[in-house]
């Protein structure tokens, strides 16, 4: 059986507006790289605050390790300056680097991503996921944690927590914990998600983000009354807080459908997060991201009391917010 062809030596474009696909995309890839040499540096980076010194730097063998893995992050927002840098790795790659560049979709950009494509680089696309497919992707998720999930059972989680990728696998990692080896019935996941039309996580979500600090709380807690679970809600708030930041750092003169791409939303809420990116900067972003991966480490298991831990987060980003 042949061998698999090594990452090192090779330039890997991660491109796509679902965060949770290139999240995992790139996860995989690291895991790959570090099982075929342990040794490996790795440096990560934001693709805005680099240099020409500093990817240099990065894409560089050093004194104590011979291999090197670079991720460059948000190559949407890299300066014009490193486009040439960029492609001369992408065009000759080099034998000891595994150089990793993640793209967020949408129109910034493109015309770096058309280049590197033309030079042939290793292309993990991470695409939105529409919406009757989202079903699929609940029943591969539980496939994923080595469980099965009816049909109907996929749909009512769907119709329950909504189209975040992210709320949708941590339902789904919930239940499976939870269950008792068997297929997730419907049964089940009503038991878990129902009673939730009239609160959910994505209202405690919305109203923080909007700064409605006493409707945040009282939503908060009405919801963990009715069953709501609460990786849920940090899920929640983490997808807003990162459509938000995305909003707020868009470029001007986007289209809607080309904004919409960008943000990684459907056109329609685009008015919604506009009201709500009104009272955020990148400090108030900053902030609010820390306090809810503080509590989401919290209401998974480092925490007695994940109420508590909630309601410091959504205290925490309600205020975030100015005005």
């Amino acid at each position: 059986m042949p061998s698999r062809p090594s990452n090192f030596g090779r330039v890997t474009l991660v491109s796509g507006p679902e965060s949770l696909l290139s999240d995992r995309a790139v996860a995989t890839l690291l895991a790959e790289l570090r099982k075929e040499s342990p040794e490996a540096e790795l440096a990560r980076a934001d693709a805005e605050r680099l240099d020409p010194a500093a990817f240099a730097e990065m894409t560089s063998a050093s004194l104590f390790a011979t291999r090197r893995v670079a991720v460059v992050e948000n190559l949407a927002d890299l300066p014009a300056e490193l486009h040439e840098p960029v492609l001369d790795v992408a065009r000759s790659p080099l034998e000891d680097l595994a150089l990793v560049l993640v793209h967020g979709g949408g129109q910034k950009g493109k015309g770096l991503l058309d280049k590197l494509k033309a030079a042939k680089v290793q292309v993990l696309d991470a695409p939105a996921v529409k919406a009757w497919e989202l079903p699929q992707f609940v029943t591969a998720e539980a496939r994923r944690l080595g469980a099965g999930i009816d049909p109907g059972a996929a749909q009512t989680l769907v119709d329950a927590v909504g189209h975040d990728l992210r709320s949708l696998a941590s339902a789904v990692s919930q239940l499976v914990s939870d269950g008792e080896g068997g297929p997730i019935e419907e049964v089940q996941v009503r038991r878990y998600f129902g009673g939730r039309s009239e609160v959910t996580s994505f209202a405690v979500a919305d109203a923080a983000l909007a700064g409605r600090t006493g409707v945040a709380m009282e939503q908060l807690r009405w919801a963990l009354a009715t069953g709501v679970v609460p990786v849920l809600i940090t899920s929640a708030l983490a997808s807003g807080l990162r459509g938000l930041g995305k909003l707020v750092t868009a470029g001007s003169g986007l289209r809607e459908a080309d904004l919409a791409r960008e943000v990684g939303v459907p056109p329609w809420k685009l008015k919604s997060m506009r009201s709500q990116a009104r009272g955020w900067d990148q400090g108030g972003l900053a902030t609010a991201l820390q306090a809810v991966a503080l509590a989401d480490a919290e209401v998974k298991g480092a925490a007695d009391d994940a109420a508590f831990a909630l309601e410091r987060a959504v205290l925490t980003v309600a205020r975030a917010r100015r005005g």
